[in-house]
């Protein structure tokens, strides 16, 4: 999947996370089992603490349900 430079643009702009961040979070994410329910907590606290938002434990285990039943939408580009 290849993200354009407006696509970065726009998550900086929402999170003040650059892209060379998100490209490294990415390359752990392609490196790990998304089904594993440990790697995703680590995952959603690192995206936590990138972002400055706190997650709750049920927000956390909304997300976490969501990902291992792939209820989650493949265009993140609208989600954005």
């Amino acid at each position: 999947m290849s993200f354009s430079d407006s696509f970065f643009n726009r998550v900086e702009k929402k999170t003040s996370v650059d892209k060379n961040t998100i490209l490294d979070l990415a390359k752990k994410l392609q490196q790990n089992d998304l089904k594993n329910e440990g790697t995703l907590r680590e995952v959603i606290q690192t995206l936590s603490s990138m972002t400055g938002r706190d997650v709750s434990k049920e927000q956390e285990d909304k997300i976490i349900n969501a990902v291992i039943n792939d209820k989650v939408p493949k265009d993140i580009d609208k989600l954005i």
